[in-house]
């Protein structure tokens, strides 16, 4: 059996590829010591030909770790880095390489819609946005803190705010509830203000699909669709396209 790993900086996941699909997901801490065991008791030993398709944003110390654990096992491991043009997909960055492979992915794999333009929004280690237009050319997108990460710095800069987690309010009327609503909103801001000026870049109001596993804790708050597996589906196509 082939399969497909995304290693993240925050969750490691792995999926069988199933018949040129992504199959069930199975996914652990990244930062977690017996992660790398669960995941190669999942993999198990490899037959003669089957390949591990690898998408990485994690430093290359860890990738190395995890590249070399894999191939161990004996799979071939194929590590999959973001290309300018790819099955109708055009990057906007005029050097590719520093656009995060998870980015690229999650564009190739909703390209395959046809409900365009998009805005996808991520919520994983960081909050990025990036606009797709519906005949596969990329506008480019954004990178913020995630609402959990800004309030960590909140409580880093001023100890009087390191308050334990609140509920989300239009106006909050303690502290704890007011971290918390504060940097949901800001997380909302941003997404709401890129809907309306990708209006002007496009023409049209993209579909905003959420992605990351941050994503389902402002889902509610926003007229979207959450697409948990978005980068592992990219990957399945971009492996059924390199093996054709």
């Amino acid at each position: 059996m082939n399969w497909l790993i995304d290693f993240g900086n925050t969750r490691l996941k792995c999926a069988p590829l199933d018949n040129g699909r992504c199959g069930p997901v199975q996914a652990f801490a990244a930062s977690d010591r017996e992660a790398l065991d669960g995941l190669l008791r999942i993999l198990g030993s490899a037959k003669t030909g089957e390949r591990v398709w690898l998408a990485s944003v994690a430093t290359p110390d860890r990738t190395e770790a995890l590249t070399s654990a894999i191939a161990g096992q004996g799979f071939s491991v194929r590590r999959v880095h973001t290309k300018a043009q790819y099955d109708g997909l055009r990057i906007a960055y005029a050097e590719p390489s520093r656009l995060g492979v998870d980015r690229f992915l999650a564009m190739l794999a909703v390209l395959q819609r046809d409900d365009g333009p998009w805005l996808i929004v991520s919520v994983g280690s960081a909050m990025t946005v990036d606009l797709l237009a519906a005949d596969g050319r990329h506008h480019g997108g954004l990178i913020a803190p995630t609402p959990t990460h800004m309030r960590e710095m909140i409580a880093q800069r001023f100890p009087q705010l390191d308050v334990s987690d609140g509920q989300v309010a239009d106006f909050a009327a303690d502290t704890a509830d007011a971290v918390a609503s504060g940097v949901h909103a800001a997380a909302l801001g941003l997404i709401e203000r890129s809907v309306r000026t990708a209006h002007g870049q496009v023409g049209l109001t993209p579909k905003l699909l959420l992605t990351g596993g941050g994503a389902e804790a402002i889902s509610w708050a926003l007229a979207s669709e959450y697409l948990p597996t978005l980068v592992l589906d990219g990957l399945a196509i971009f492996a059924g396209i390199a093996e054709d």
